[in-house]
């Protein structure tokens, strides 16, 4: 299933669009197909339960977008990563505390068994990590996965340490891995280079495989209230013709 409906928009409204930071160059975009089956709800799109949308989903504005070479459609830009790393207590403890350690800065005392949000506040107080810089989730006690964003998105950070310090259990100990290095691309497939931004939001059905869409190429961007988070400094490569700024 798919959804070809005609796009339409007006240079004077942009309520839509905060990622815009000047209407110069707003026309000059491009007619394009995506391929639905690579956004993630949530991330990507809405799904929304309004009686007026009729079940339809809502893409969000200003996605960035990479050009797939197989198929010529778009989809999501699949530039730099950004860090992942996953905290684990092993061996059952039934009471103590850990502590993490990163680029030489040490949380204070986490109870074994502490929330998610725990965990990210007691990194957030760090001299060198602010709000929105990490992002952790995971069950009570773990394990947890930290997502490096805000200062440190796409970076290639250290890895932190973990010290614990155990009651109960069989040998309990506490230790951090990287499931994911911040820095370059994975990607292959074409959309490791940045194509441009989805003009305006689009509406398309639960099940459509494709839908049209307008490309921004050319204008000014505020990176910081893009859709997802994107930092232009750590831009793989741009698509020749492509002439976006940013504030």
């Amino acid at each position: 299933m798919n959804d070809f409906q005609p796009l339409s928009y007006s240079d004077s409204v942009t309520a839509d669009r905060p990622w815009l930071a000047s209407l110069v160059g707003v026309q000059d975009t491009n007619s394009i197909t995506l391929d639905l089956t690579k956004f993630t709800s949530g991330t990507h799109y809405t799904a929304s339960t309004s009686p007026f949308l009729q079940g339809r989903n809502v893409m969000k504005s200003g996605i960035p977008l990479g050009k797939v070479t197989a198929s010529g459609l778009y989809a999501p830009y699949a530039g730099p990563t950004s860090e992942t790393q996953t905290v684990t207590i092993s061996g059952s403890p039934t009471g103590g505390t850990f502590t993490l350690t990163f680029s030489g800065q040490t949380t204070s005392a986490i109870a074994y068994n502490a929330t998610a949000a725990t965990v990210q506040a007691a990194l957030e107080a760090l001299s060198n990590v602010n709000p929105g810089d990490v992002t952790v989730t995971g069950n009570a006690g773990g394990p947890y996965t930290v997502v490096f964003a805000g200062q440190y998105l796409s970076d290639d950070v250290s890895q932190m340490t973990a010290s614990g310090s155990f009651t109960g259990g069989s040998s309990p100990a506490v230790a951090v891995t990287t499931n994911t290095a911040g820095g370059a691309t994975t990607a292959s497939d074409g959309t490791q280079t940045l194509a441009g931004f989805l003009v305006d939001h689009i509406f398309f059905n639960p099940g459509s495989t494709k839908a049209a869409g307008a490309l921004l190429w050319r204008g000014e961007i505020f990176a910081a209230k893009l859709p997802v988070p994107m930092d232009p400094t750590n831009i793989a490569s741009t698509a020749p013709g492509v002439n976006i700024h940013y504030r």
